[in-house]
C-alpha cells in the first residue's frame, strides 16, 4: 500500500513537473516568435503607442500615420502617450500601459538606455513590441522598424563630398538629442561619406535636440564662432531651418548651405523647404508608422508566428531638381 501510495505520489509530482516545464516553454516560445496571445479576427486590440516627444513635427506624422493606418484594421484601438522628451515619462508611460492590458506596443523611445528595461519587460510578458524609429538595447524586443541612419548619414556626406563642397570648406553640424541612436548613426554616416574628400572639415559638432529653436539658437552661437563656414549640416529638418533662421538674422543666409534629414510631405516638411530654396537638400527618413500597423495586424490579427526582426524602410536624396516628384510621390497634398 505505500508503495501504491509512493507511487501515486511522484505520478502526480511528474505531472506537475511537465505542466510547469510545458507553461514556461509557451511563454519562451511567445516571447522569442513575436506571437500574441489570444490573437485572431473579430477580436478588440487595443495597441499602446510610446511616443518620444510629440514637439517634433515628424513624430505628429509618425503619430497620424500609425492612427490613420489603424482606422483601416476592425478591432484596432491606438492610444498615443506623448513623453514629452522625457525618459522617466515615457517609462511611466510603458508601465501605465501594461496596466492597461495592452495588447501589443509600439515605441519610439527617447532615448535607448533608458527605455532598455521596460521594454523588455513588457516583451517578457508576452507583448508583442515593434520598436519604431530609434533603437533600444539588447533583443528584448519583437521587431524594429527604420530607417538605416548610418546610410543616410553617409548619403549627405557623400552629397557633401562630390556636390554641395566638391572645392571643399567648413561645416558645422546640429546634431540630434544624445542617447538617441539616430543622432550618434547620422554623425558617423557622415563622416563616412564626407572621407573621400579631405578638403571638408567639420569645425563644430553640437545637439540641437531634434527641436528647431534649440537648432536656431545652437546655430546662432556656432555661426558667431565660426563665421567663415560653407554648410551646416542639420540631423532633422527643423533644426536645419532654424540654422537658416539663425543665419539670415545675421545676414549670411545667401552664404552658406543647409540640409536636413526627414522629408516630411507636409507643407512645413523639409522638401517644401528644398522647393522654396531654404535648404540645398534633405534625405528621407519614413516614419515607419503605417508598416508597424500592418506588422501588427500579421501579429494580433493574422497569429504569425515569423516576422521580419528587422525592417530597413527605403530612403531618397531630395534637392531642388526633384523636389515637386517627391512631394507627390510620398503623399504630400
Amino acid at each position: 500500500m505505500r508503495k501504491r501510495s509512493a507511487l501515486i505520489v511522484l505520478l502526480a509530482t511528474g505531472a506537475l513537473v511537465a505542466a510547469a516545464g510545458c507553461s514556461v516553454e509557451k511563454k519562451s516560445d511567445q516571447a522569442g516568435s513575436g506571437g500574441a496571445a489570444n490573437c485572431g479576427s473579430g477580436k478588440e486590440f487595443l495597441i499602446g503607442m510610446s511616443q518620444a516627444n510629440n514637439a517634433e513635427p515628424y513624430r505628429q506624422v509618425m503619430n497620424n500615420d500609425v492612427e490613420t493606418a489603424a482606422k483601416a484594421v476592425p478591432g484596432f484601438k491606438v492610444v498615443v502617450a506623448d513623453a514629452a522628451q522625457d525618459n522617466s515619462k515615457q517609462v511611466a508611460d510603458v508601465e501605465n500601459f501594461l496596466t492597461q492590458k495592452i495588447n501589443l506596443l509600439i515605441i519610439s523611445p527617447n532615448e535607448a538606455k533608458p527605455l532598455t528595461a521596460v521594454v523588455k519587460r513588457a516583451y517578457d510578458q508576452g507583448i508583442p513590441v515593434i520598436v519604431l524609429d530609434r533603437k533600444v538595447e539588447g533583443e528584448g524586443y519583437t521587431a524594429f522598424i527604420g530607417g538605416d541612419n548610418v546610410a543616410i548619414g553617409r548619403s549627405a556626406g557623400e552629397y557633401y563630398a562630390k556636390t554641395l563642397l566638391p572645392q571643399g570648406g567648413k561645416v558645422i553640424e546640429i546634431a540630434g538629442l544624445p542617447g538617441a541612436t539616430p543622432a550618434a548613426e547620422r554623425a558617423k554616416g557622415f563622416r563616412e561619406g564626407i572621407a573621400s574628400n579631405p578638403k571638408i572639415e567639420i569645425v563644430a559638432s553640437q545637439p540641437g535636440d531634434w527641436l528647431r529653436e534649440k537648432g536656431q539658437s545652437v546655430a546662432d552661437a556656432l555661426l558667431k564662432a565660426h563665421p567663415d563656414v560653407a554648410a551646416i549640416y542639420a540631423h532633422n529638418d527643423p533644426m536645419a531651418e532654424g540654422a537658416y533662421l539663425a543665419a539670415k538674422a545675421a545676414g549670411v543666409e545667401t552664404k552658406i548651405k543647409f540640409t536636413g534629414i526627414d522629408a516630411l510631405p507636409v507643407p512645413s516638411g523639409g522638401i517644401k523647404a528644398v522647393d522654396q530654396g531654404r535648404l540645398a537638400a534633405t534625405f528621407q527618413y519614413a516614419t515607419g508608422g503605417r508598416e508597424a500597423v500592418d506588422l501588427a495586424k500579421r501579429l494580433l490579427v493574422d497569429c504569425a508566428k515569423d516576422v521580419p526582426r528587422s525592417t530597413t524602410l527605403d530612403t531618397m536624396q531630395i534637392t531642388k531638381e526633384n523636389a515637386a516628384e517627391a512631394y507627390a510621390k510620398l503623399g504630400g497634398a
